[in-house]
């Protein structure tokens, strides 16, 4: 790519924001040229960009007879035209850069007023053969944004002090609300058994919504997990936003309970800005990070460079923890230890289990269900026939009733899960970290199991 000057695209990546449309222009075969406006050019790395296709007109029909262009972008802090001379290479209709099209796309669209106008048909990716400055008298360039790497150094060390999961996801989470000034986020676990998001951390928000789920695909989160790509978006819109998870229900099953097992979502209720960036390791999705704002454009592609790289010291951290902690486990026992159970007293609590989902209900509410429900479930049981109360992180994976989907599920994300539930919602029923690998089920008062 040859440019004039210095300028490189890399410098002028607020042009590609989406805050003002730019002008383009072609030419037909016969030499015909035409210009219009395209709502969106898209930074895609250093040598390329993609514009949206949206309509097949004059522009689409040109570029596919004669596949070179120039486009004219706007700097929208210091009013500085750029000309891009650019060539036609392909057209993406779906994937991570389609979707991260779509989705700032959305948000241009209902910024303004054109929700249902603007749809995104394809990603047309360019190479970006020389970029040209145009002469004019633009404003002072902004003063450069500081401390971001800073941020992300202290974010690292932060984590890397952490010995157990429920320290890594407080530390994360802590570090964005401290360190970049974001207020509401939230760590959510794939569950690759059921393909589904589990929310196991969050701050900033009213309620923290624990255990509540997204669909894979489903709004900003899931879209970002199922293409493994970070979403970001700048205006509130319906096409992606998530006002709370599927209600799912046993009344099929178990007509004569409350048939709402699902646990409400979290998020802002209007929510301006979001950002979600999936969380990966060794190539795996483990889950994503998900920031929102209230606040109309509070996310730049810095901010998003930045979750990124907080994101992968993240899903390295939580890999590292599950194979030390792995490691450190004490051997499964063959047998339930002989241990007194504890004299609890007080009213008895009653625990039901439903086979169908392995849900949990203490005292006819709701608490979970799936994997987290069936580790209760076992443990409850060891309580009440054996008086057990010490656990092992080995002894579970083993145990073929508990349904883990396989060994590279995380473990400890699911008793983070269940002991902040426990915290939430029952009180005398508590899990107790006792070491590596290693934890204490309290029972404060006592409990009468239904397994329905």
């Amino acid at each position: 790519m040859s440019t004039a000057g210095t300028t490189s695209l890399d410098a002028i990546r607020p042009c590609f924001e989406g805050a003002i449309p730019a002008v383009m222009a072609t030419c037909a075969a016969d030499g015909t040229p035409n210009v219009a406006y395209i709502s969106q050019v898209y930074y895609v790395d250093a040598r390329h960009v993609a514009l949206s296709f949206q309509f097949f007109n004059t522009t689409r029909k040109n570029i596919l007879a004669n596949p070179v262009a120039t486009v004219l972008v706007l700097h929208p802090q210091t009013a500085a035209f750029f000309r891009l001379h650019i060539r036609y290479l392909r057209t993406e209709t779906a994937g991570p850069l389609f979707e991260q099209m779509k989705a700032q796309l959305a948000g241009i669209a209902s910024h303004t007023g054109m929700d249902g106008v603007f749809r995104l048909l394809g990603s047309d990716v360019y190479e970006v053969q020389q970029i040209e400055s145009v002469p004019g008298q633009p404003l002072p360039t902004p003063a450069p944004r500081v401390g971001l790497l800073g941020a992300v150094r202290r974010c690292s060390e932060r984590m890397a002090r952490c010995t157990a999961m429920d320290e890594l996801l407080n530390a994360v989470l802590g570090a964005i609300t401290d360190l970049m000034g974001i207020q509401h986020a939230m760590v959510l676990m794939l569950d690759a058994s059921t393909q589904r998001l589990y929310t196991v951390a969050s701050s900033g928000y009213a309620t923290s919504g624990v255990g509540s789920e997204i669909e894979m695909g489903e709004g900003v989160v899931g879209v970002a997990a199922r293409e493994r790509t970070p979403v970001r978006i700048g205006h509130m819109t319906s096409a992606y936003r998530y006002i709370r998870a599927m209600r799912r229900s046993l009344h099929a099953n178990v007509p004569d309970i409350d048939p709402a097992t699902d646990i409400p979502y979290p998020g802002l209720a209007e929510p301006h800005s979001q950002l979600a960036v999936p969380v990966l390791s060794a190539g795996r999705l483990l889950g994503v990070l998900f920031l929102e704002s209230p606040r109309a454009l509070q996310f730049s592609y810095e901010d998003e460079d930045m979750l990124v790289a907080v994101a992968g010291h993240l899903g390295a951290a939580m890999d590292l923890m599950q194979a030390s902690t792995e490691a450190a486990e004490p051997p499964a026992p063959t047998s339930p230890p002989a241990q007194a159970m504890t004299g609890a007293t007080g009213t008895v609590v009653q625990v039901r289990h439903f086979s169908a989902n392995d849900s949990v209900f203490i005292n006819d509410t709701y608490l979970i269900k799936g994997v987290a429900g069936a580790i209760l479930w076992k443990l409850l049981k060891d309580f009440t026939q054996h008086g057990r109360t010490e656990f092992s992180n080995r002894e579970l994976r083993l145990d073929a009733s508990i349904g883990l989907p396989d060994v590279a599920d995380n473990l400890e994300a699911r008793l983070v899960l269940l002991q902040r539930r426990l915290v939430e919602h029952s009180p005398h029923i508590r899990i107790e970290k006792t070491g590596r690998g290693r934890f204490r089920l309290a029972v404060l008062r006592p409990v009468a199991l239904v397994d329905a």
